[in-house]
């Protein structure tokens, strides 16, 4: 598993994508506004996500 370095895109939950902000020993805090479509989805602005379930798209 590689884990995301702040700045990196990932992919979680399914399709969710979001900018890692900070890395976190367990988990990222991940800002959303990055998809499209961030505001239909009516989601808080940041989220944390652990390291163990997402991927790094780039």
């Amino acid at each position: 598993m590689k884990k995301a370095l702040v700045g990196n895109i990932i992919e979680f939950k399914e399709g969710l994508q979001g900018v890692v902000e900070k890395v976190n020993e367990n988990s990222v805090i991940v800002d959303l506004t990055y998809m499209n479509n961030y505001r239909d989805l009516e989601l808080e602005q940041r989220t944390v996500v652990n390291h163990k379930n997402y991927k790094v798209i780039k």
